[in-house]
């Protein structure tokens, strides 16, 4: 029997898509939302930063669909209409988060271009928002129900490779 493949994401910024690969198998492919002011590594540019990271947590496992999570922890509200008109300036992080770490030094790793301090995730997003546009200000958003999908099947460790 063949040892299993680890998985790794490719995310396209010009093509709003994540992937999930198992070796040169597409087991998954998804619509996203990066950054609306693009492409980016620098520390406060509200960017998505390209190049090579990893998962460095997995968060929110058994969080029910909408949870809400403030600086990665649940609040123990579940996003509704109501509760996004009390918070309208809210950057909604919803269902789950899978933290990214930089790999590559000086690109996005160390210093100013730091994506882990830069707390850069793949999380959900409230249904309302769209998807295959960019909107977000530099996480990766996803469907609540993708994302969940998405979490089941990766874990801590996981290579991430954004590109333009």
């Amino acid at each position: 029997m063949p040892p299993t493949m680890t998985p790794e994401i490719r995310i396209s910024i010009a093509q709003q898509t994540l992937t999930l690969w198992s070796g040169s198998r597409c087991t998954g492919t998804w619509p996203v939302s990066t950054a609306l002011k693009g492409a980016g590594n620098q520390f406060g540019s509200n960017q998505t930063p390209l190049g090579q990271h990893r998962i460095r947590a997995c968060i929110g496992a058994g969080a029910p669909l909408g949870a809400v999570f403030v600086g990665r922890r649940p609040t123990g509200e579940i996003h509704s209409r109501e509760l996004a008109q009390r918070y309208p300036h809210r950057d909604w992080i919803l269902t789950r988060i899978l933290w990214l770490c930089g790999e590559e030094k000086g690109v996005n790793r160390g210093g100013n271009v730091d994506s882990q301090r830069r707390y850069i995730y793949i999380h959900g997003t409230p249904d309302t928002e769209p998807m295959g546009v960019p909107l977000s200000h530099g996480c990766v958003r996803m469907r609540n129900q993708d994302v969940t999908v998405l979490f089941d099947l990766v874990g801590p460790g996981t290579r991430v490779r954004i590109e333009p």
